[in-house]
């Protein structure tokens, strides 16, 4: 039998991990198609099938996760062996968040810490994958959702969480409906209904039997309520620019407190890291920031 490539086993653990096409793609700098093609040759060099594909992305088979559980620690470690060696020191910091929350809430707002450490190398590395600290050496902190109990983890709460129906001006002015009737409405669910089913659950009105779609991850949840194309569940922390900025209008005063929450985390290792002290109380000043400008808007309301 032919050795099989490794790039092939890197992208189906890629996948793997994102269950989206596109996201892995971007991960490894490859084309979707490209992906696509190594998975493919990947199955066929096995004589099994990895991956069962549907509209809202890629679903592990039980050979699949077989694969997985083998490869995935293995590969981990020819990653970090093979990762050139970098500078380590109070002036490059590495800091792991979410997408949404990247793209939703920090990125508009670090030029200001940027502006005020010109001689700090920032690395931000946007990924839906839960950090390892033991494991992922060279990141310093994480951004992540949760309850905070992580263990062997710093853990800092930052923002809490909720969630309300989201709906385009246009979608709005097109459709005409009273927000009371969001049964009637065009409903994005976010990979299912369950968030739906508690808001209905507790703020009333039917549940509508069928949704318009479901999206997988919650940019692309956003962007399609951006679009017009439904009401989505939209999370209030991470869309407050999309809000703020008249993409999206909020459809309710009512609230959904989510079960997880915003939170700066990071090892033992890192909590005398001069670059992380200073993103950290930098992170902690732009969050009471929002807070005032949050009640402000709902004291204006």
């Amino acid at each position: 039998m032919a050795r099989l490539p490794l790039n092939t086993l890197q992208g189906f653990a890629a996948a793997a991990r994102s269950g989206n096409l596109t996201r892995a793609a971007e991960s490894m700098h490859l084309t979707v198609s490209a992906l696509s093609h190594q998975i493919r040759a990947l199955e066929e060099h096995l004589g099994r099938r990895l991956f069962d594909r549907g509209p809202r992305g890629v679903v592990l088979t039980d050979e699949g996760r077989r694969l997985l559980a083998e490869t995935d620690p293995h590969l981990d470690a020819l990653e970090q062996a093979l990762r050139p060696p970098g500078p380590r020191n109070g002036e490059v910091l590495t800091i792991s968040v979410m997408p949404s929350m990247a793209s939703g809430w920090l990125v508009p707002r670090l030029g200001r810490f940027l502006a005020a450490h010109p001689q700090l190398e920032l690395n931000l590395l946007s990924s839906e994958r839960l950090v390892d600290f033991d494991r992922d050496h060279d990141i310093d902190a994480a951004l992540r959702m949760g309850a905070g109990d992580w263990p062997g983890v710093h853990a800092e709460h930052l923002l809490d969480e909720s969630l309300a129906p989201v709906a385009s001006p246009a979608l709005i002015d097109r459709l005409g409906l009273p927000p009371t009737e969001l049964h009637r409405w065009p409903l994005l669910g976010e990979r299912g209904k369950w968030h739906w089913t508690r808001w209905f659950s507790a703020h009333g009105g039917p549940e509508p039997e069928r949704y318009v779609a479901y999206l997988d991850d919650l940019e692309s949840l956003h962007r399609a309520a951006v679009d017009g194309m439904g009401v989505a569940l939209g999370r209030m922390v991470r869309s407050r620019v999309l809000i703020e900025s008249g993409q999206l209008v909020v459809l309710s005063d009512a609230r959904l407190p989510s079960d997880f929450n915003h939170y700066l985390a990071y090892p033992p290792r890192s909590a005398g890291h001069p670059g992380l002290l200073a993103f950290r109380d930098w992170l902690h000043a732009e969050v009471r920031a929002h807070r005032d400008a949050a009640a402000d808007t709902a004291a204006r309301d």
